[in-house]
This record gives structure tokens, sequence and C-alpha cells, in this order.
């Protein structure tokens, strides 16, 4: 039997990006424009909701492992603000489904990207075997 084909980092990385500047195009838009909240005013939302998005951003485009490693983190924010979104508000299930689907495709992708590209980069979290012993 053959060996699965597994996707490679450069489209990992594309589907991270792509996901991710969707995220950061959709989440202004939709909290500002699309769905206004009444109790958040739009600067607010604008902080609230893009600046955690804006820290991952230079290392993403660089390709840094590490950085798609712990946007996943910044990317569960998003994760479970859609599932809650979800659960209170069934007027905003379209937009709240969307940004699930974006903060899903960007946490997967992004955690692959960062295990394959480390793999490929000989970057590694566990301690190396010393030989002599």
């Amino acid at each position: 039997m053959s060996k699965p084909q597994r996707i490679s980092t450069q489209n990992l990385k594309a589907l991270t990006l792509i996901s991710y500047f969707s995220l950061l195009l959709f989440m202004p838009l939709w909290l500002i424009v699309l769905s206004p909240s009444s109790g958040l005013s739009p600067a607010l939302s604008l902080v609230m909701f893009t600046l955690p998005l804006l820290f991952p951003l230079k290392g993403l485009i660089k390709g840094n492992p590490y950085t798609y490693a712990w946007s996943s983190f910044i990317v569960m924010i998003y994760f479970l603000h859609s599932l809650t979104t979800l659960w209170v508000s069934p007027k905003d299930m379209v937009w709240a489904l969307i940004e699930l689907i974006l903060a899903t495709i960007m946490f997967l992708a992004g955690s692959y990207y960062a295990k394959y590209r480390g793999q490929e980069l000989g970057l590694s979290i566990r301690k190396k075997k010393d030989k002599s012993t």
C-alpha cells in the first residue's frame, strides 16, 4: 500500500492566509455594516475584533511556523465568538457560520502548516536525545 499524500506546506500556507485575510476583512464588515450591534460602538467593534488579528500579520506573511502555531490561539477567539453568536442570536446565523468556517479553516491549515513546515526546517519542541548514551 502506498502512503497517503499530504497537502503541501505551500498549499497550507495559502489556505491559512486566505482564511486569515478573509476573517480580517469579514469581521469589521459584519459588525459595522451588515449587522451592527446596538450595544457596541463601531470603534469598539474594530478594536475588539480586528486588533487581535493584526498581531500575527508579519509572521504569517513571512511563513514563520512558530507564528502559525500561536496564531491558532488567537483564532480561537473568533471560533468561540461564532459559536456563542449561533447560540444566542438567530438573526446573525449566516454571519456566524461564515466566521466559524473561516476560523476553523485558519486553525486547521495553520496548525498543520506549523507542524509540517517545522518538520521540514528540522524544528522540534521535543528535547533531542543524546546519541552518546
